[in-house]
């Protein structure tokens, strides 16, 4: 198969599985007409299991809606549902400190807060795109309000509880990476000084905190100054995480004229990450390692998760737009077929979300509070946009 066959197979599959399979689950089994929002609790057949919603997949869920309708198809009842989402949101979600909570009820009584701002970055990025998808200006301003919130709650002393006492000091790589995406989306909306402040910042970090070339590895925790943490969290590299950051990095490249250095950056935590990542024996990207190869604690350390698939598709297929190195095309059909050999589930729809080691299926539920319509869609959008971009040259 030559390369525009392949490029065009791909993209055709991203798109119709988005409009014939992905989307339609979703807008049936999750979108709450009575209330607003969407449930991600459901089973295999989409039926549900738990009424609780997660909060950081209502943002999710609107993002989806309005990025598809973006760049796939100008569908209006994706419009309406991510209109629908951000109304629950604004309404339900945000507590009187204007920090979000992570779960509430169906009608929205609070249930739960969390430590962290994640809620408050999916949020952020569903009302960027709505403005992008709408031209209204209002939805712009209330990302870069949620935005700089974060940034205050991650700078105020007091406002998030540390996770360990003050006998540990440490710092996480999810929040550095998440907080260039955040950025990045709300960029293409509005501007503002504390939008490039943050990026910058988060650049610095992974190269100078987080990117241990002893270990050929981007680490998730460090201490305060990158200090190597010889302990089992220390140790651990999230090869997922570590290829999401790869290909948000690549975002960044583009944005600032095909930044060379970043895009080198991005292409080394990419190959570091698909060597500690990619399973040798059985296939696909395994969930955690440990730096010293040292047995990893996470109970789920050897399985196969739905989301580091679907960033290694993206990534891969990036990577390849970037370089023209064939190595990257060839690194995107391993991951592509073993994950459509394994993932899709073509009796119900939609795809399972947890796999033994083996690939075998581990539990055939399609949502819960940390699955639902967010890595998937985002990969069959994201991954159509390069095929066509590959193919018209750009």
């Amino acid at each position: 198969m030559n390369l525009d066959s392949y490029l065009s197979y791909w993209a055709n599959l991203y798109k119709e599985d988005m409009l014939n399979d992905i989307m339609p689950f979703w807008m049936e089994h999750g979108l709450d007409k009575t209330h607003g929002g969407v449930y991600t609790c459901v089973d295999r057949k989409g039926e549900l299991m738990d009424s609780t919603k997660s909060v950081w997949f209502q943002g999710r869920f609107a993002f989806t809606c309005c990025f598809a309708y973006n760049h796939i198809e100008q569908k209006q009842e994706w419009l309406d549902a991510a209109k629908s989402t951000l109304d629950f949101i604004e309404a339900y979600c945000f507590d009187k400190d204007r920090r979000m909570y992570f779960e509430v009820m169906a009608d929205g009584t609070p249930l739960r807060k969390r430590r962290y701002v994640f809620s408050e970055s999916f949020a952020a990025i569903a009302m960027a795109e709505y403005a992008l998808a709408t031209g209204d200006q209002s939805y712009a301003q209330k990302a870069l309000e949620v935005f700089k919130d974060m940034r205050r709650f991650l700078h105020t002393p007091g406002i998030l509880e540390p996770k360990y006492l003050p006998t540990v000091q440490m710092q996480g790589h999810s929040i550095t990476m998440i907080m260039i995406n955040v950025a990045s989306c709300v960029k293409k909306v509005i501007s503002d000084p504390e939008l490039d402040q943050q990026i910058n910042e988060s650049l610095q970090a992974l190269k100078n905190y987080f990117i241990h070339p002893e270990f050929k590895a981007l680490l998730e925790t460090v201490g305060p100054n990158g200090e190597f943490i010889d302990t089992i969290n220390g140790r651990t590299i999230n090869p997922g995480h570590c290829i999401e950051t790869s290909w948000f990095l690549f975002d960044v490249a583009r944005d600032r004229g095909n930044d060379k250095e970043l895009i080198d950056l991005g292409l080394t935590i990419l190959d570091w990450s698909w060597e500690w990542g990619w399973d040798k024996e059985f296939g696909g990207i395994i969930n955690f390692r440990d730096c010293k190869n040292l047995p990893a604690q996470d109970y789920s350390q050897d399985m196969k998760f739905w989301w580091p698939q679907t960033e290694s598709i993206i990534a891969t297929l990036y990577a390849y737009k970037l370089t023209q190195d064939p190595k990257y095309l060839q690194m995107h059909r391993q991951i592509s077929e073993w994950t459509y050999a394994h993932f899709p589930d073509h009796e119900y729809g939609e795809w399972y979300g947890y796999l033994h080691r083996d690939g075998s299926v581990a539990q055939p539920a399609k949502g819960n509070l940390f699955k639902g319509p967010f890595h998937i869609p985002r990969m069959m959008t994201k991954a159509y946009t390069l095929c066509q971009e590959i193919l018209a040259g750009k």
